[in-house]
């Protein structure tokens, strides 16, 4: 499993001190809520790659052992965009299939999925599986389209989550250090037929300004008041 840091320039001035994953919501880092709800769900061998800020991070999460999990980190400089920082880390990614999670998205997604998810892809010959949501306000035109169980390039009904998982050969071309965009390659294999998709329906949000990081956060800590009185 893979956790994608990102850079977070449109959160700036929060980012100007701090990573983009260690921003709060709910009272807690938005990269925590990934960690421990993967914990929850029995995946606890994570890779974490960072590049702005990266040593806040690794002081911040350590080796995991906080979480009951394992934590290796994957530095980028420059930053490699989400390609390049996957085939960065393959070498701590192993050869079978594996998820990669972007850390700035908030999401109740069932991460136990996963595994069972991976074990398919890898049967199947494909080389990703892509989860896809309603395409959000600051969204509208979506990424991909989506018919039964297969991702579209045309009729994009549907906006890419941040969350996938992948074959470690879709990588394999791309030299370590080189700066790769994701984009490009899905559409590759999707116009190849080799792209598996999941609409998935509930809770995300794309933590991409700190207008919308407010409001995830007032959220989180209104459901925990609630939950408590």
């Amino acid at each position: 499993m893979l956790l994608a840091a990102g850079r977070g320039e449109r959160m700036r001035p929060l980012t100007d001190h701090t990573p983009k994953p260690l921003l709060q919501a709910g009272g807690k880092p938005l990269i925590v809520w990934h960690i421990e709800n993967m914990a929850r769900a029995g995946i606890c061998d994570l890779v974490i790659n960072h590049a702005h800020l990266g040593h806040q991070i690794e002081a911040a999460l350590g080796d995991g052992c906080q979480f009951g999990i394992r934590i290796r980190y994957s530095a980028e400089n420059p930053v490699l965009e989400t390609a390049g920082g996957i085939a960065n880390a393959l070498p701590l990614l192993g050869d079978a299939p594996f998820a990669v999670v972007n850390s700035d998205i908030y999401c109740e997604y069932d991460f136990a999925q996963l595994p069972e998810r991976a074990a398919l892809l890898k049967a199947s010959g494909d080389t990703a599986h892509l989860v896809l949501v309603n395409n959000p306000a600051h969204h509208p035109n979506g990424d991909f389209g989506l018919i039964s169980d297969r991702v579209i390039n045309n009729a994009p009904a549907f906006t890419f989550s941040g969350i996938g998982i992948y074959q470690p050969g879709l990588f394999a071309n791309i030299p370590r250090g080189t700066i790769a965009p994701l984009a490009p390659l899905l559409r590759a294999q999707i116009a190849l037929g080799k792209v598996s998709g999941e609409h998935y329906r509930g809770r995300w949000l794309d933590v991409g300004t700190p207008q919308r990081l407010e409001k995830l956060d007032n959220e989180l800590r209104s459901q925990h008041n609630a939950t408590h009185v």
